[in-house]
């Protein structure tokens, strides 16, 4: 392998699932000005909109999230072609 080319700055981050507020570590380089204490230890935190633990794919449950009403939006503008 080529020296150099991979990056120093290894540490355990946390991983902070905002929609069901589940917090996982693993080893990362990402950066972020955030901390938390997970099990009176303080972390490097970086916030993640969606995860293995929110995911539809891996919890087998479908979740809608409808913004600005463009679900309604949509069926109401191709309700025309409904047979």
């Amino acid at each position: 392998m080529k020296v150099g080319i991979h990056p120093e700055n290894y540490r355990v981050v946390a991983f902070k699932d905002m929609s069901n507020e589940d917090v996982f570590l693993t080893k990362s380089t990402a950066d972020t000005s955030e901390t938390i204490e997970v099990d009176g230890v303080e972390y490097p935190l970086v916030k993640l909109e969606i995860s293995r633990t929110s995911h539809p794919y891996y919890t087998g449950k479908s979740k809608l999230v409808d913004t600005a009403g463009r679900i309604d939006k949509f069926k109401n503008k191709y309700a025309k072609f409904k047979k």
